[in-house]
């Protein structure tokens, strides 16, 4: 396999080269191509096609793209798998070394390795490689969200240093004549780029051009003056000065640090007034990772240098390595700074007092070599000695641990030739330099690198599954890792699994990340005390949310204030990287540290505030998705499970208007809130809130959300002794576990619902319910029971409105079409049609439109049911309702192929096929494998369709769905008929058994083939 990015986007495999389909279908393999290995959600997919306004059928649209790409995949590659759906997105699995991209880092990473050794002919070697793999833009032609934009952009700046590099490299083994060209061709594509206009110069002057280098002089100099209004920076200037005094130019400062012995010597080196040293902590043994970061505070210092001092913060959370990286960055500044390099730690967080400006002023002065008795008393007059000593040096400082801006403004220098490195758990405005580099959490690779580097690889090795555990405990949070792995390393009898286990019990996790006096709770603890009451208190009660992101006004809820003092105390938690805001007001809290809130809030807050925090909340919560339900189901939800009036109406106001969409996008925490108010007793919420979501998650396809939230909703139901409660959780946990193919737990909960009812003598529920078990006894095979249950459930409802009405249609209509009475379920479909209308329900309408289409189907209407299939396939799409879809699309294959369009059937029963096993529906995966069975069946691709039919009959026997093992046990048959008659026959007579006992219609067609079949009448025959 060869993936190929660099210049546009082709797969090519051994069977062939991929079919990338759609603009957008392409951004999603970009997507996973860019990120081979790691898990791509739904979600970020959704961001990266429609940044702005995602449609409503954004979702199924994405799991379209993905689905087509599958399908390709498995066209030219039948047994690889190379892309797979988990969980709520996308893998693919593809060894990076295969995509040409990362073939480009790797060469570039390691000829950078060889220039450190001074091997110089073989680190060009490998980067005329390297840059030989471009063949135009990355990616081009492939629509670019932000994700693959700061890609591309981030490749490309790789991809000039690249260029850079090896211009520089022939330039010094002698091979100018070559660098000049490839650097013009640079130049035209970024000719404001200073340093390759540099490497212009020195080129023509090496290769004995000197008029040439002048003239490049010339033009940069006009260049930088036209479109910049800037005079060239201080190393264009030298150069143009040697050349007119005749001197050798110094060399141009190398894209990266790799001066050796065959580098020129420097003019007009600085004086130094006094003597200086190396005051840089020692690195870190065992550093590791953060590449991106270092690759970037890199190149933007070589960026600036010309022109100003280079000034970095790297800021992040307490443990995420700020220190380490800013000494190892320093480190590798060094030689292109050798005049000093400089360490203060200003104590912005933690104990004691900050280091005021003035003492860091005469600290780093001394560090310079200043005596102490020219060290000026007045702040200002230790302001100007400080940036006259650095006028003359090129220095690289690391001012770590700042605490604020007005810490750090007057250690600034003004001219360039300096390097500033600036860690802070703080946001630092003002300072009047870019964007800071915000530290994430280590990626698995990296923490599981560094925990080998302190726990000992042999350990790791022997444990690989332990090891990611422990990684992923300590929230892939490097100073927890490190202090997991310290701990290891004193216990050589543990196992990675001990130290797994102990750390996944959470009252126990954080005290088993220390190390004689360093905890990781007390790192934690220099950043929370600081904040003010109002920050401390929102900060130890965000542990009673469970879920991963937190909205401005939950936190309002939780901290009981007004939103504006809400907003306030949330941008005192982002300033000190307690919590991460994720997007506009909506906010994260990493693992760890909300185990540390958890804990401190249990120390301070009592457990009447907490319980009162957690039910404002919980109200909070339920009234919002009450009002987005409302849109889902109107005029019945409220009185299924509306709570009390709102407790914080202000925050409801806050949220905005209801949207569907929020649901999505909120599902994890809402699907967790309903488990936290299980287990903390708040039982009203917890089984109102999972009645609430119910429809959202069924019309989704979401059955693993309904059976989690509604387990705990029936539990919370039962403990609360409330009837209507228990006979709701059972009923919808039914409708689950139909459609997810747990028969029996179906018919349990469902039987259970009615009866509870019956003792309630809840009638109007009791409708509903009755009408549920129609489809649980069709499921089962029990046609004539489900007829029979459905029909009497329809006259008993007719008096108790259209609602009930609505809701027992489809499912009479169901079983009477697959008991072979069409014309009757065409007249319940069509009421049910009707009723949809005038109740302006677009999941009635577009649900009757998909069944009347299927009727139609099987009546051999077969273009008419292709209108009402689609119809109500775009209904869907309009909407985001994806309930049923899967089956939809089987139905709409079976017309085609009775129309003869077997290519677009095949593609209709794949994509049911991919839909029925993502959402979990297994008896519809059945029916998609049968259907896909007599598709290939009737293009002559008789060994595909016995496979299919294999399939089909194996899924359908484990969830005891007897009509799609009786569908593919003839299909089997059709296949054995001319090859082996006594097999066929035994199929034949397997599937007649069951079709006669459910008396559906196929029993006919059946039997009449049965007798067709001649009996085998040799020795030992049938």
């Amino acid at each position: 396999m060869e993936i190929r990015v660099l210049g546009g986007l082709s797969v090519q495999l051994p069977g062939g080269t991929l079919q990338l389909g759609t603009p957008k279908q392409r951004a999603v393999l970009a997507m996973l191509v860019t990120q081979p290995g790691q898990l791509v959600t739904v979600g970020e997919l959704v961001d990266e096609l429609w940044p702005a306004e995602p449609p409503r059928s954004a979702v199924p649209n994405v799991r379209t793209y993905a689905a087509n790409l599958r399908r390709h995949f498995e066209t030219l590659l039948p047994d690889a798998r190379v892309l797979r759906p988990e969980g709520n997105g996308y893998r693919l699995h593809v060894e990076p070394d295969r995509i040409d991209v990362y073939r480009f880092e790797v060469e570039c990473q390691h000829a950078r390795d060889l220039l450190d050794r001074g091997l110089l002919d073989r680190a060009a070697e490998l980067l005329d490689v390297a840059v030989g793999r471009w063949r135009g833009p990355m990616l081009a032609g492939v629509p670019l969200g932000p994700v693959l934009t700061a890609r591309t952009v981030a490749v490309e700046e790789e991809r000039v240093l690249a260029v850079e590099l090896l211009a520089d490299t022939w330039t010094r083994t002698g091979r100018a004549e070559q660098a000049v060209p490839l650097v013009r061709d640079l130049l035209g594509r970024h000719p404001l780029r200073e340093s390759a206009h540099l490497l212009l110069i020195r080129a023509l002057y090496r290769r004995g051009d000197r008029s040439g280098a002048l003239a490049a002089y010339g033009d940069a100099r006009d260049l930088l003056r036209d479109e910049l209004g800037i005079a060239p920076g201080a190393e264009l200037r030298r150069f143009r000065r040697a050349l007119d005094e005749g001197a050798r130019p110094s060399p141009v400062p190398a894209p990266r640090a790799t001066r050796d012995a065959h580098t020129d010597p420097p003019v007009d080196a600085p004086a130094r007034s006094y003597g200086t040293g190396n005051w840089l902590p020692r690195p870190v043994t065992d550093f590791v990772g953060r590449g991106g970061t270092i690759e970037r505070v890199l190149a933007e210092t070589r960026r600036v240098e010309g022109r100003t001092s280079a000034v970095h913060v790297i800021d992040g959370m307490a443990g995420s390595g700020k220190t380490s990286l800013a000494v190892h960055v320093a480190h590798r500044l060094a030689d292109r700074y050798p005049d000093g390099q400089l360490f203060i730690d200003l104590r912005g967080h933690g104990g004691g007092d900050p280091v005021d400006p003035g003492v860091a002023l005469a600290t780093l002065l001394r560090q310079l070599g200043v005596p102490g008795q020219q060290i000026p008393a007045e702040l200002a007059d230790r302001v100007d000695a400080w940036r006259r000593e650095l006028a003359n040096r090129r220095c690289v400082v690391v001012l770590d641990n700042a605490g604020s801006r007005e810490q750090v403004l007057p250690l600034l220098p003004v001219r360039p030739g300096t390097a500033i490195v600036v860690t802070t758990r703080r946001r630092l405005t003002g300072l009047g330099v870019g964007p800071p580099e915000s530290l994430p959490v280590m990626t698995l690779d990296e923490g599981l690198e560094l925990l080998a580097r302190s726990a000992g690889p042999a350990r790791v090795a022997a444990e690989p599954d332990a090891a990611a555990e422990v990684v992923r405990r300590c929230g892939h949070l490097p100073l927890a890792i490190r202090l997991a792995g310290s701990r290891l390393a004193r216990r050589r009898s543990w196992r990675l699994g001990d130290l797994a286990a102990l750390l996944a019990d959470g009252t126990r996790a954080l005290g088993q990340l220390s190390e004689e006096e360093r905890t990781l709770a007390g790192v934690f603890a220099t950043s929370y005390e600081p904040l003010s009451e109002a920050g401390r208190r929102l900060f130890r009660l965000m542990s009673l949310h469970p879920g991963g992101h937190l909205t401005l006004p939950m936190a309002a809820a939780l901290a009981g204030l007004p939103l504006d003092a809400a907003a306030r105390a949330l941008d005192e938690l982002v300033d000190g990287h307690l919590v991460e805001e994720v997007a506009a007001e909506r906010y994260r809290m990493h693992d760890l540290l909300r185990q540390y809130s958890s804990e401190l809030s249990a120390r301070t807050d009592t457990a009447e505030d907490r319980r009162a925090a957690l039910a404002d909340l919980l109200d909070l919560v339920t009234h919002a998705v009450l009002r987005v339900a409302e849109l889902l189901e109107p005029d019945f939800i409220r009185e299924q499970a509306a709570p009390g009036p709102p407790r914080r109406p202000d925050l409801l106001a806050a949220l905005g208007p209801p949207a569907v969409e929020t649901l999505e996008r909120e599902r994890a925490e809402l699907v967790a809130l309903v488990v936290r108010a299980q287990e903390e007793g708040q039982h009203g919420y917890a089984w109102r809130l999972a009645r609430i979501l119910w429809r959202f998650f069924y019309i989704r396809g979401y059955f693993d959300d309904i059976i989690l939230t509604h387990c705990h909703g029936l539990a919370a139901a039962e403990a609360a002794g409330d009837p209507h409660a228990i006979a709701s959780m059972n009923n919808y946990l039914a409708s689950a576990y139909a459609r997810t193919g747990d028969y029996r737990a179906a018919l349990e909960h469902v039987t259970r619902a009615v009866a509870v009812c019956e003792r309630a003598g809840e009638s109007h529920n009791l409708f509903r319910y009755r009408a549920n078990l129609v489809v649980v006894q069709m499921l089962r095979g029990n046609l004539r029971e489900a007829v029979e249950v459905g029909l009497e459930s329809l006259r008993d409802a007719r008096g108790h409105g259209g609602h009930d009405v609505a809701v027992g249609l489809p499912n009479t209509g169901l079983a009477l079409g697959l008991s072979g009475r069409y014309r009757e379920a065409l007249r319940i479909h069509r009421l049910h049609l009707y009723w949809g209308r005038q109740g302006r329900s677009t999941f009635h309408i577009l649900n009757a439109l998909s069944h009347i289409g299927g009727v139609r189907m099987r009546l051999g209407e077969h273009r008419q049911a292709i209108r009402l299939l689609r119809a109500s396939l775009l209904l869907r799409d309009r909407t985001g309702h994806r309930y049923a879809e899967a089956e939809v699309r089987n139905d709409l294959g079976a017309a085609y192929r009775a129309l003869g369009r077997l290519a677009e059937a095949e593609q209709e029963h794949e994509l049911a096929r991919t839909l029925a096993h993502e959402s979990g529906e297994r008896h519809v995966e059945a029916a998609a494998l049968n259907e896909l069975g007599r598709t290939l069946a009737t293009g002559r691709r008789r060994d595909e369709s016995a496979g299919m039919y294999r399939a089909a009959l194996r899924l359908a026997t484990q969830i005891g769905h007897p009509y799609e093992q009786g569908r593919a046990l003839a299909g089997l048959a059709e296949h054995h008929a001319r090859t082996d008659p006594t097999e066929a026959r035994r199929h034949w007579e397997r599937a007649l058994a069951i079709f006669e006992r459910m008396g559906a219609p196929e029993r006919f067609e059946v039997a009449r083939l049965l007798d067709a079949t001649p009996v085998d009448r040799s020795p030992g025959g049938g």
